[in-house]
């Protein structure tokens, strides 16, 4: 029997003012699986999850394990099991490695279970650890990607928001980041929405996608039927 979805957007619009972005998307991320929404800079992928936060003006309706979470405040929905990496990554360049990893579990109170995941994400970025003492600002981009990520889990997310992990990354930086996430989902079973412009790596790591062109979704799959799609192939594999 398939898992049920975890995340369901059911017609969402969003818009900044007069403008709208997003022209009634629906996207499902199945429980323990990983979904990818992909599309050209501009094509409303960031709005996407800016709208699951309800930090954009939307409308449509927005599912957690079964319930609305539509008229939920930015924390709220944060406290429900979401965990976000931006495209920015949003680290705290003043603060050490050890304390943007702390800070990640700020909504936490179990003291062990906190200093255990920590030795967890040590583990599985091994860099961090030996960077743990060192300030954030002087991590390598690839460091920082990796520290975003590990900062994000340690809030124990049920479903982690991947906003272009890739950008500004070496390739082999981008692949070993990729195989880490696989990793955070096969071990964890943690569900990831993945937003990416790198069609080629999401597709090998996913197992369902979405093409989103100028806020609408234009195609949608499993990851193999779409890798094997033509006109996915010609737009967005480069073959």
């Amino acid at each position: 029997m398939p898992n049920a979805d975890v995340l369901q957007l059911n017609n969402v619009t969003a818009k900044y003012g007069p403008t709208q972005v997003l022209h009634g998307i629906s996207i499902k991320v199945r429980e323990g699986g990983i979904t990818t929404l992909l599309g050209a800079n501009g094509a409303g992928k960031t709005t996407t999850l800016r709208a699951i936060f309800n930090k954009v003006s939307r409308s449509g309706e927005i599912i957690f394990a079964g319930e609305s979470i539509t008229g939920k405040a930015p924390s709220e929905i944060a406290r429900l099991g979401f965990a976000h990496v931006p495209e920015n990554r949003g680290t705290f360049t003043q603060m050490t490695t050890n304390e943007n990893l702390e800070l990640g579990a700020y909504m936490r109170s179990d003291k062990d279970g906190v200093a255990r995941d920590l030795e967890r994400m040590f583990r599985r970025f091994p860099v961090l650890k030996e960077r743990r003492h060192q300030q954030a600002g002087t991590l390598s981009g690839g460091e920082q990607q990796m520290l975003a990520i590990a900062r994000a889990l340690m809030s124990n997310p049920r479903v982690l928001l991947l906003d272009e992990p890739s950008f500004g990354l070496a390739p082999l930086i981008v692949r070993e980041i990729f195989e880490i996430m696989k990793a955070i989902n096969a071990e964890d079973g943690t569900s990831i929405l993945l937003i990416e412009q790198n069609a080629k790596m999401s597709l090998e790591l996913a197992d369902y996608g979405y093409l989103l062109e100028v806020g609408e979704i234009s195609m949608q799959g499993t990851a193999a039927d779409l890798r094997n799609d033509d006109a996915v192939r010609r737009s967005y594999l480069g073959n």
